[in-house]
């Protein structure tokens, strides 16, 4: 919605923002899914859409995180996780997609099991012009390099999908990166 919309209709707009409330119950049932995984590396730039993701796996004892300065980084510790025989998750916004896509050649080339969770920006309730461009090419960027890309709209899928992807990614050696859906998010406020 504009901001003149926005104005004139504050509840629809509060209404169309808002995730249902059902939708926001998604984090530990993905946490509990990467646990059972056998996930002990976790590695993330700062975001809002993983924040109970981040806070569950930082107070886990079990887990070793790395808040990284550049997404890139996260990709060379999830290698480097699997050489040490450990399994790693890396965490993302979609604009770090853009950051890390040569790095993203190492896992592809060597046939490292990859698993990322993207979250998306530049699409439902967006308010920062500057996230869509790379919310537009997210996906297409991602399976240009040679990852299989699995997209989640919804809680329950979203755990589903990343069951599966967990799967795929460290019996099969699949590099894979699961999209989340900025409508599950929510838009962002500042």
């Amino acid at each position: 919605m504009t901001a003149s919309i926005e104005a004139k209709h504050p509840q629809a707009a509060a209404l169309a923002a808002a995730p249902a409330a059902s939708e926001k119950q998604w984090p530990d049932p993905v946490y509990d899914v990467l646990k059972a995984a056998g996930i002990s590396q976790m590695s993330y730039v700062p975001d809002a859409g993983h924040t109970t993701l981040i806070e569950r796996f930082s107070t886990d004892p079990e887990v070793v995180t790395n808040v990284l300065t550049t997404e890139e980084e996260g990709i060379a510790i999830a290698a480097g996780s699997w050489l040490g025989g450990k399994r790693s998750v890396v965490l993302m916004q979609s604009s770090g997609v853009g950051n890390c896509i040569n790095m993203l050649s190492l896992p592809v080339q060597a046939r490292f099991p990859l698993l990322v969770l993207v979250t998306m920006r530049g699409e439902w309730a967006e308010f920062n012009p500057w996230q869509v461009p790379m919310g537009q090419a997210t996906e297409a960027s991602l399976k240009a390099i040679g990852l299989r890309v699995l997209r989640a709209e919804t809680g329950p899928d979203l755990v589903e999908t990343v069951a599966q992807a967990a799967l795929m990614a460290f019996d099969a050696d699949q590099q894979i990166a699961v999209l989340i859906g900025q409508r599950l998010l929510g838009k962002k406020k500042w």
